[in-house]
């Protein structure tokens, strides 16, 4: 009894003093933070380039390429879609010149046909737009991937100090020296170093467009309703 009460005064005693010691010792002020060294801005002459990304990618002879085989893919489908809108204006062109004898039940029947055949064709329509979008996109992208290291490669070789892509609707350039448009010899560039030989032209490559290819010539179409 008495060593645990021995025990508990002297733990007592040594923290009190420990405590008295800490209020008793002045406290150190924190330590303040350098300040930072001052930047001084310094202006460097700009060589300014301008480039239309999205119709570089599709004008170098690979974007040419995967678009000839896009085209090739969805021939088949684009024709069968052709068959099917011409299927739905010769009925409706059947109706129109229905004669006025033609029983009500008769063109009852002949509009719920069109209506049946007509919302076939939007849906296949949509079913082939969304893949063929989805193929552009996938081609696209791995192609542009390329074409963006070839890009920094010639702006950093060329001594650029400011690169604007003037090829999208948001772009604020208004006017500039055709000189400081190197969209050509970017695509030159990545022609050179992939290697990919340039494609046969034909009708639907020749003129290559000039925005990401979210509408290729070889998707199907749609005809207003009637």
């Amino acid at each position: 009894m008495n060593r645990t009460f021995l025990l508990v005064s002297a733990l007592g005693a040594t923290l009190t003093t420990a405590a008295v010691a800490q209020t008793a010792a002045p406290a150190t002020p924190p330590s303040q933070p350098a300040a930072p060294a001052a930047v001084t801005p310094q202006a460097i002459p700009a060589k300014i380039a301008l480039i239309s990304f999205d119709q570089a990618v599709i004008m170098t002879n690979e974007g040419q390429k995967v678009t000839q085989d896009l085209q090739k893919k969805y021939e088949p489908k684009k024709s069968q879609l052709d068959g099917l809108a011409q299927e739905v204006d010769t009925l409706k062109k059947q109706l129109q010149s229905a004669p006025a004898t033609l029983s009500d039940d008769e063109r009852a029947k002949r509009l719920k046909d069109i209506d049946v055949k007509e919302k076939q064709y939007n849906r296949e329509v949509e079913d082939a737009q969304t893949a063929l979008n989805a193929d552009q996109q996938e081609v696209y992208g791995k192609i542009a991937n390329k074409v963006s290291a070839t890009l920094k490669d010639y702006v950093s070789k060329n001594g650029y100090t400011i690169l604007l892509d003037v090829g999208n609707q948001q772009s604020n350039v208004m006017w500039a020296l055709p000189s400081t448009d190197i969209t050509q010899a970017v695509v030159a560039a990545y022609n050179t170093s992939s290697g990919v030989a340039a494609p046969a032209a034909t009708p639907a490559s020749a003129a290559p467009a000039a925005a990401r290819p979210h509408a290729a010539p070889a998707a199907p179409h749609t005809t207003p309703k009637q």
